[in-house]
């Protein structure tokens, strides 16, 4: 049906920001069951982020082979199936195994929602806007997540409520339609395309991006747990879900505020720049906060300047070219992000040995070299074919 195909759309980029955000969601409770350091959480996921990396490489031409809609149904049900080893985690080990099933089921979601969007949103014709509003949903995501796994009775409850939601968008995979498969991936093609500047420079925004977005996503409910263990709350694992529930709600309202601005596209670069400042403030703000108030404020203003930059990268690149052109330019740009955010969760969980929140400088110098590469864009002129 083809009134199903943006419903499937929305339901691909919904699941993937709780594929994201899922380990992060049950960080300070398998830390604690399984007695982990942070250096050790920290490879939970960096392998995810590295497994999706590259996944994405090749997705993208299996895509085109066998078209969205077998790439959708595996993508539900891997994804699935990651969250049940989740639920069953025993070991580090198993960890490990369900942080591989959810690189290769994400990435599936993420290909056919983040291709679809842009062609079926605003009639194709404003692909910032169109992906703006398209990854609200994926903030929709960012926030819920963290409150199913957190107020469920337990966190295996709320993981499989979650594989539960994952079938149920299954059945809407199933019943769909989808566009016919132009979104032309080749890796030739792919490769010859990041050697053009528009390509390049996108990627570079995203090796900044996706670090930033997911080191948020995995480390914000492990910082807020240590200032509100400090300051004597409770129940801070619970409270600091809540919180990393915020950034989620900040990134949604602000993607979907982006996405009301028409000729999005055209002011795409102006906007990178000035959200990309404003995150260094933000994070700063994030690294030295004293108190769990303070802290909070910090992620919400962080999460409203993080919103319009995934799309809007996308949007602005993707109005340089056609769309036979933008599997291929997801494929390979989307895969430079995913490198570029294992290698954060690395780095933060190394530097985390004497406190989560010391490894939060990482992050400010990583939006420094965003908005360097924002600033760069700018300069690039639009390729002369394509």
């Amino acid at each position: 049906m083809k009134k199903l195909t943006p419903v499937v759309a929305l339901t691909c980029v919904f699941m993937l920001a709780c594929c994201f955000v899922i380990f992060g969601a049950t960080a300070n409770d398998l830390v604690k069951k399984l007695g982990l350091t942070d250096t050790q959480w920290s490879l939970v996921p960096a392998l995810f982020l590295y497994t999706a990396c590259v996944v994405q490489i090749f997705i993208g031409a299996i895509t085109d082979k066998i078209g969205h809609k077998p790439v959708a149904i595996a993508g539900f049900i891997v994804t699935a199936a990651s969250m049940f080893l989740i639920v069953s985690a025993g070991s580090v080990g198993t960890l490990y195994a369900a942080a591989l099933c959810l690189g290769v089921g994400a990435m599936s979601l993420n290909t056919v929602g983040n291709t679809i969007i842009p062609q079926v949103l605003f009639g194709g014709k404003d692909p910032a806007r169109a992906s703006n509003f398209g990854n609200g949903f994926f903030g929709l995501g960012l926030m819920v997540t963290p409150l199913i796994i957190q107020y469920a009775p337990s966190i295996q409850t709320g993981l499989m409520v979650l594989g539960a939601l994952n079938g149920v968008f299954l059945i809407l995979a199933l019943m769909a339609d989808y566009p016919a498969a132009r979104l032309g991936y080749r890796f030739k093609t792919a490769l010859g395309l990041l050697g053009q500047k528009p390509v390049l420079i996108a990627a570079l925004a995203l090796l900044c991006y996706v670090g930033l977005e997911n080191s948020m996503s995995n480390w914000t409910s492990r910082l807020m747990n240590e200032l509100y263990t400090a300051t004597g709350a409770a129940d801070p694992a619970r409270s600091a879900a809540v919180v990393l529930s915020l950034f989620g709600l900040s990134i949604m309202i602000g993607r979907f505020i982006a996405s009301a601005v028409k000729n999005l596209t055209a002011i795409g670069i102006r906007v990178l720049a000035a959200v990309s400042a404003v995150s260094v403030v933000t994070l700063l703000f994030l690294y030295t906060a004293k108190s769990p108030a303070l802290a909070i404020a910090a992620v919400i203003l962080t999460g409203l300047a993080f919103a319009p930059v995934f799309p809007t990268i996308l949007g602005v690149t993707f109005g340089q070219y056609q769309p036979q052109y933008y599997g291929s330019i997801f494929g390979i740009i989307f895969a430079v992000g995913l490198f570029g955010g294992g290698l954060l969760q690395n780095l933060i969980g190394s530097m985390a040995g004497r406190s989560v929140q010391s490894g939060f400088i990482v992050l400010a110098v990583t939006a420094v070299l965003m908005l360097a590469v924002a600033l760069s864009m700018g300069r690039v002129k639009k390729p002369a074919a394509g």
